[in-house]
């Protein structure tokens, strides 16, 4: 005998919480690209890229990886650092291993603006994470949201 799902309304718990993590990245995504705009004239966009590629210690990845870690299109990620080349945060290298893969690495500007951008970025945090949450549960969000994000 099979068993038919109960319909799901927008009052079901599993929603509810779905819909509290998406408005909870909107907001502070939203947020945070005012901040970073208002003091460092740099998109939030910029940012993750800048992030990604200083996480890295060549400070460069393939455009692909780009693309995969700020969850990306390829070709809005394309676009994306066709804008950063011209404002001369990033640079497009080619790939000694493979000549069809195509390398994004950071500048000395680029490092510079990041350096920058972080400060307010870390301020922005003590604000929404330090003053808002404990350690006790700045640690156990860590933990969940890393659980949610092993997605296999």
């Amino acid at each position: 005998m099979t068993q038919t799902p109960l319909p799901c309304t927008p009052q079901d718990e599993r929603v509810a919480l779905f819909s509290l993590l998406l408005e909870t990245n909107a907001r502070l995504a939203r947020s945070l690209a005012s901040q970073l705009e208002e003091h460092c004239r740099m998109p939030l966009a910029f940012f993750e890229v800048l992030m990604e590629l200083d996480r890295e210690p060549t400070g460069r990845l393939k455009m692909t990886q780009v693309a995969e870690a700020i969850v990306h299109s390829s070709g809005g990620t394309t676009r994306l650092v066709d804008r950063m080349v011209e404002a001369t945060l990033v640079e497009r290298q080619q790939c000694p291993s493979d000549r069809r893969a195509v390398h994004v690495a950071i500048t000395d500007e680029g490092r510079r603006r990041l350096d920058e951008a972080l400060t307010v970025h870390l301020n922005y945090l003590d604000e929404v994470l330090s003053g808002r949450l404990d350690c006790a549960e700045r640690t156990t969000l860590a933990t969940l949201l890393a659980k949610l994000n092993d997605v296999r």
